[in-house]
C-alpha cells in the first residue's frame, strides 16, 4: 500500500460536488459497528466496510471516490489510501461524517425499505410515459442517494406487479410509498423520506411542484420546466432516452437554484453601439 497521506476534501466541497455529473463516487467506510449504529449517511454514498475495499476496488473500474469515516482519521484515510494504491483518485472527507454534521450540511436517513444503504443498487419502478415527477424522482436519486439506481418504466396496470416481481420501488402512483401527498408531488415525498434537507433542492422541489401539479405562480420556472418535458416527451418515444435526455436540464435547474437566481438578462444594444 502505498503509504503517502492521501489529499483530502472539505466538507463543503464535497457539498458543492454533488446534483452535478462530474461528483465523485462516495463510499461510507465506517467501521461496522459505527456504521450500525448510525441512522444516517452521506448524499451519494454506498456502503463499504473497510474490509471490503480491496474486493470494491477490484471489480470496479478506477474512478474519482470520496470516502469517509465517523471523524476523518485512520479509517478514512487509510482506505483512500488503499483505494490510490489501486489506481483510484481517492481523497478523504476532512471531519469524517460527523463534520458534514457540525457543518450543518445535508445528509440521509437511511431506508432499507426503500433498498437504500444496503450496498447493492436500489431499484425503482413507476408508470410509463414520465413527463416531470417521473423524471425529477430519477434525477434526485441519480444526484445524491444512489448513484447506481436501477429506474424501470412500464404500463401503469403493471407497476404493483411488476415491483414485485423486480423487487423494486414503486413511486408516483397512488399506492406507493413514494407518491403525492396534499398538495406536494412525488419529488417532495422523496425529499421528506430521507431527510434531505438542502435550500437549493427546496427551490427546485418548488419548481417541480408547481409544474408537476398546475400551479406555475410557485416559482419562475415552472413554465419553462413543463414545455421543456412536454417537449422532451415528444422527442423520445423511448423513457430511459427521455431520462437521460432530461438530466441536464434538472442540474441546470439545481446550479440556478444555488447560485444563479439573482442574475437577469441584460442585453441592450443601445448601449452596445454606444460603447462600439
Amino acid at each position: 500500500m502505498d503509504t503517502a497521506l492521501p489529499s483530502s476534501i472539505s466538507p463543503q466541497d464535497f457539498i458543492d460536488r454533488l446534483g452535478t455529473p462530474e461528483a465523485p463516487w462516495v463510499l461510507d467506510v465506517r467501521r461496522d459497528e459505527r456504521f450500525a449504529e448510525s441512522d444516517r449517511m452521506a448524499p451519494r454514498a454506498q456502503r463499504c466496510a473497510p474490509q471490503d475495499l480491496a474486493r470494491l476496488a477490484r471489480e470496479h473500474a478506477a474512478r474519482e471516490v470520496v470516502v469517509y469515516c465517523v471523524h476523518g482519521h485512520e479509517v478514512g484515510q487509510d482506505a483512500a489510501a488503499q483505494l490510490n494504491a489501486a489506481g483510484w483518485r481517492a481523497r478523504w472527507l476532512e471531519g469524517g461524517f460527523e463534520g458534514l454534521v457540525a457543518a450543518g450540511l445535508p445528509t440521509l436517513r437511511k431506508r432499507p425499505d426503500l433498498g437504500l444503504a444496503s450496498g447493492q443498487p436500489s431499484r425503482w419502478i413507476t408508470r410509463a410515459r414520465p413527463k416531470i415527477d417521473r423524471i425529477a424522482c430519477p434525477w434526485l436519486i441519480r444526484r445524491f442517494i444512489d448513484p447506481q439506481a436501477q429506474f424501470f418504466y412500464v404500463p401503469t396496470g403493471q407497476v404493483f406487479a411488476e415491483a414485485r416481481r423486480l423487487q423494486a420501488v414503486p413511486y408516483d402512483i397512488p399506492g406507493a410509498p413514494i407518491e403525492h401527498e396534499g398538495g406536494q408531488c412525488s419529488f417532495d415525498t422523496l425529499l421528506a423520506a430521507v431527510d434531505l434537507r438542502d435550500a437549493a433542492l427546496e427551490g427546485l422541489a418548488r419548481i417541480v411542484r408547481g409544474a408537476d401539479t398546475d400551479r406555475p405562480e410557485l416559482a419562475p420556472p415552472c413554465r419553462g420546466l413543463l414545455a421543456v418535458s412536454l417537449g422532451m416527451s415528444a422527442l423520445h418515444a423511448d423513457d430511459h432516452a427521455m431520462l437521460e435526455a432530461m438530466l441536464p436540464v434538472y442540474d441546470a435547474l439545481l446550479a440556478w437554484c444555488r447560485r444563479a437566481q439573482g442574475e437577469v438578462h441584460n442585453w441592450n444594444p443601445q448601449s452596445m453601439k454606444a460603447a462600439a
